[in-house]
């Protein structure tokens, strides 16, 4: 009962003067766990075997200095099959190493303020948020009470006035469609990624593999296969489209391009995550499309170069497998359905991706701290478990931090967890009030964020955490090849001046 307790915190509300007296209630949420408070050792042990995978190769070196210094006296044989040994692990060592992965550059989908709708026939348009509860009443598919909660909903949710709403909403008949859901894939998808060929100036037909994920609008033909079709690319391409990954696929496709790029020599490799908004509607219009490439001589115009992905999947659970899922209600209308659990299996599914790649980032000395404690506490028990475990200090691994803004709420857990300041988490917070959620291409347009300000800088590292349904939580560290400059082309150009705002 009181760990339980412990998992809940409490909020007094002041609902107004009814009766004459003044009346309160008092809002109980869920909140995240205190994953640092509960570090399972077997996710430590994990990411140090990430951290030594290759260690065996740097030292067989000094062992066979060793060995051959033994020797009273050394002959022709000797010397050969030293430097023959030598050789061969030298040689083993780096056919084995992976190939560098550079992105070169980024492009995110933004619907111009200027224009009042998408479509021709009127299909979104950005709004406030008094605006969209009225056209959402207008639309006639909400009674008052639903009306209601979306109105407390988003009053608290840290969403701005700037983000879009679909034809879905405003229209009262059935906008959700395949076609109308092809029109808008078509719209952004095509949009971002003729951005992101003029920006890398390569043709559609030099891309060799391509990879496209979209969670909940998978019609047939694929997303990947309408790109293909539309750009006319080659024959041989090596296409790929994830569905139903939630809103940490980003990721999942670009561990997929990176795999595909380690079996492909001097390749390209296109990345596109978006959610399509009017077959499942939410606030946010986005498509960011990103260039990959494992060709050495692109290495001095790359902007980042990937570090490391690390992702945890904690689908054997029932309840972290039940947290975010689709299904119709007692109407039969298919919404998706977020359990209350959805906090704290999230909580445990951070935990593990962050302790598995704490080993891989982290500083020496924090990693020698961390895991000292760590192993204080597995040896000692009951008498250590009364003591707070050391928390190692994630910002003197990372620069800059692109952490999916699900939510007000779970950025402030997150923060407060991680012990991040504001400026570590301005990037997610402005995302969030001027995008909205999302979904898997929230992390990019963070990224975009913190180039539009100028703060990416040579060496920079960053951390891009997401995490969605299944439930995964999934992590890619870049490490900058040069300074940033502002872009040309951004999404937040045409409002960059005014963030951040406070909130």
């Amino acid at each position: 009962m009181a760990g339980e307790q412990e998992m809940l915190t409490t909020e007094i509300v002041n609902r107004g003067v009814e009766a004459g007296s003044p009346t309160f209630s008092v809002r109980v949420r869920r909140r995240l766990p205190d994953f640092l408070q509960s570090v399972n050792l077997k996710y430590v042990k994990l990411g140090y075997h990430y951290l030594i995978n290759h260690a065996v190769y740097l030292a067989t070196f000094p062992v066979l200095v060793l060995v051959f210094s033994a020797e009273a006296s050394y002959d022709l044989a000797t010397v050969l099959t030293f430097f023959g040994v030598l050789v061969f692990t030298v040689s083993v060592y780096f056919l084995s190493r992976p190939k560098p992965i550079y992105l070169m550059d980024f492009a995110c989908y933004h619907l111009s303020s200027s224009l009042a709708y998408v479509y021709p026939n009127g299909g979104g348009a950005q709004v406030s948020k008094e605006e969209f509860i009225e056209l959402a009443r207008k639309s006639g598919k909400f009674d008052e009470d639903s009306l209601a909660f979306q109105s407390r909903i988003l009053k608290s949710s840290g969403i701005g006035d700037e983000t879009y709403i679909p034809k879905a909403v405003m229209a009262p008949e059935n906008c959700a469609t395949m076609k109308e859901g092809r029109a808008e894939a078509a719209q952004v998808v095509f949009g971002a990624l003729d951005e992101l060929f003029e920006k890398c100036r390569i043709r559609p037909k030099d891309v060799g593999i391509l990879v496209v994920n979209c969670s909940l609008f998978n019609p047939t033909p694929s997303l990947s296969a309408m790109v293909v079709n539309h750009y006319k690319m080659r024959g041989n391409i090596l296409s790929y489209n994830l569905g139903g990954m939630g809103c940490s696929a980003g990721v999942i496709a670009l561990d997929l391009a990176r795999d595909m790029l380690q079996a492909n020599p001097n390749s390209y490799a296109v990345v596109v995550s978006t959610e399509m908004v009017t077959f499942n509607w939410y606030t946010g219009r986005t498509a960011p499309s990103v260039l990959l490439s494992n060709r050495r001589r692109d290495f001095g115009w790359a902007k980042y170069r990937l570090e490391h992905i690390v992702r945890t999947h904690k689908g054997s659970d029932d309840r972290s497998f039940r947290s975010v899922h689709q299904e119709e209600d007692e109407q039969r209308i298919k919404g998706l359905s977020v359990s209350r659990d959805v906090m704290e299996v999230g909580g445990r599914a951070l935990e593990a991706n962050i302790t598995t790649l704490g080993p891989l980032v982290l500083p020496f000395s924090e990693q020698l701290l961390f895991f000292g404690a760590l192993v204080w506490r597995y040896l000692f028990g009951g008498t250590a478990a009364k003591t707070r475990p050391y928390i190692p200090d994630y910002k003197l691994a990372f620069d800059h931090f692109c952490i999916h803004p699900a939510g007000k709420v779970v950025l402030n857990e997150l923060q407060r967890n991680l012990e991040l300041s504001g400026d570590n988490m301005e990037a997610s917070r402005m995302t969030l009030h001027r995008f909205g959620n999302t979904s898997s291409s929230s992390i990019w347009y963070e990224l975009a964020y913190l180039e539009a300000k100028g703060k990416i800088r040579r060496g920079d590292r960053v951390w891009q955490l997401a995490f969605g349904s299944g439930f995964k939580c999934n992590s890619s560290v870049w490490r900058a090849m040069r300074r940033v400059r502002r872009p040309a082309r951004n999404p937040w150009l045409d409002t960059i001046d005014q963030y951040p705002v406070p909130l």
